[in-house]
């Protein structure tokens, strides 16, 4: 390599853009920023000196108003030909990166920007907490890792070459038949795989019945009430308002569902969120009475339907009225919410409307993940990994109401022995809500209360918590129930 001294300068010559202040740069050799994509293989070599250049300008290393050196003195610092880096520069003042004045040089642009540095991870996290108990998450340790894997190799040897092309917006029919079948069988619906949309979980289930709903003047939809906030907000980003509808120990009230002129509404039947109950038989009937007196229909977000501890599942709402109830759920709290793996059962009615949203959206979810869920169904599968986690959780639930009623006496949890939370009633001589969770925030402790879950606030003094704890060891059940009482100073 040569060492002609070759600088970068900024604003030199007549070149420089006329009334641009030029970008304070000192000068250093031309090689040392190019010199680690010289030294690539020949074949990649010109890519990589594009690249390398690109994002120097694009870090603002090289400010705009900045002369280069030519291409013969570049390439002679480099030890390149000069017509490789000749081609560098015609590629990059084609991208707008540089500009050449005939006769004066070529010159840095001043159309980049710099880039934000680096990627941001915004999953949500729990910095500096020793236990969490807010609820929605699963004990992600139990993915089936081996059995998930052997799926994926088995599918990646046997998939045919068409079935990467682009998708069925509903859903690899494979998929369908084998997901209408298993919810047939374990949630008693009635639909066939032609009425089944394959969505990226209940939320986009969600926002596409929203979309839908929207386009036929229905803006407003009922959500319960205590009840789950992400409903509301992901109906209002469809441009749908909603209203909270109040549930009692039997279900969502008909008097005021009545009352609110809503033609639409959102439930979860099989064990409400949050308050653990289970629509009564009476009321069920009552809401699809509903339904059919004003036209309306109903989402059914069955997000744990499964899970039920004490007695076999109650079976889904929409076998019942399969033309008034469009059935939601998801793989998030079985396998794992980041698989955006689920389905919708959709009305006959709404089905065109749904299958052209989707296909207008997203054309699809990815083929490869729903032909490797495709096997894990129909091969046995997703049953197995259902009850592995029946028995972990149902460890996991017993374990955390023997350690309020260990920690906390007089203590006690309401709903029914299912799913992935419970609501815990802590005597009144341990609140007010505010100043107990102030104490297990400072022990370490993460905790939501009931009253972050809909209008409703406790007039009795009593501390109601909705406690999360299938994604916990019992250990760790064990320890943050301890945690939360010392920091109460009891127990």
């Amino acid at each position: 390599m040569t060492s002609s001294g070759t600088t970068w300068s900024a604003g030199e010559g007549r070149g420089a853009a006329a009334g641009t202040a030029p970008a304070p740069a000192p000068p250093q050799p031309a090689w040392e920023l190019l010199l680690p994509a010289a030294g690539a293989p020949a074949r990649g070599r010109g890519r990589a000196l594009q690249e390398a250049l690109r994002e120097a300008v694009r870090a603002g290393r090289l400010g705009p108003g900045t002369r280069l050196p030519s291409s013969r003195a570049l390439a002679a610092d480099l030890g390149v030909s000069r017509g490789l880096v000749t081609e560098v520069y015609e590629q990059l003042t084609a991208e707008g990166y540089l500009r050449s004045d005939r006769g004066s040089g070529t010159w840095v642009g001043g159309a980049a920007r710099s880039a934000a540095p680096g990627a941001r991870d915004l999953a949500p996290r729990a910095p500096g907490v020793r236990v969490d108990f807010r609820s929605g998450t699963p004990d992600l340790a139990l993915f089936p890792r081996a059995a998930w894997g052997a799926a994926q190799r088995a599918v990646l040897s046997e998939l045919a070459h068409r079935q990467l092309g682009y998708p069925d917006p509903r859903g690899l029919p494979e998929l369908r038949t084998a997901l209408a079948a298993l919810l047939a069988r374990r949630r008693g619906v009635a639909a066939g795989p032609e009425r089944l949309v394959v969505c990226s979980g209940v939320a986009q289930a969600t926002t596409l019945l929203g979309f839908v709903l929207r386009a036929r003047g229905l803006d407003t939809v009922g959500v319960e009430d205590p009840g789950s906030p992400e409903h509301a907000r992901l109906f209002a980003a469809t441009g749908v308002d909603t209203v909270w509808l109040p549930v009692d120990g039997e279900g969502l009230e008909p008097g005021p569902l009545a009352a609110s002129g809503v033609r639409a509404v959102v439930v979860t039947p099989s064990h409400q969120f949050p308050s653990g109950i289970a629509y009564s038989a009476r009321r069920r009937a009552a809401l699809l009475d509903w339904a059919r007196s004003v036209d309306g229909f109903v989402l059914e977000d069955d997000y744990d339907g499964d899970f039920r501890y004490d007695r076999a599942p109650v079976g889904a709402l929409q076998g019942l009225d399969p033309e008034r109830v469009a059935y939601a759920g998801s793989v998030s709290k079985s396998l794992a919410p980041g698989l955006r793996l689920g389905w919708m059962l959709v009305p006959e009615a709404l089905l065109d409307e749904v299958v052209e949203r989707k296909r207008t959206m997203d054309l699809g979810n990815p083929a490869l993940d729903q032909a490797v869920l495709t096997r894990f169904v129909t091969e046995g599968g997703y049953d197995r990994q259902l009850r592995r986690c029946q028995r972990a959780y149902r460890e996991r639930r017993d374990a955390l109401v023997a350690a309020l009623e260990r920690h906390f006496p007089g203590s006690g949890v309401s709903g029914i022995a299912a799913g992935l939370h419970v609501i815990a009633h802590l005597p009144p001589e341990h609140g007010p809500t505010p100043r107990f969770l102030e104490r297990a925030r400072a022990a370490g402790v993460a905790l939501r209360p009931l009253a972050d879950y809909g209008t409703a606030r406790p007039t009795d003094g009593t501390v109601r918590l909705v406690l999360g704890y299938a994604h916990l060891t019992p250990g760790e059940i064990a320890r943050g129930v301890e945690l939360m009482a010392e920091g109460q100073g009891v127990g």
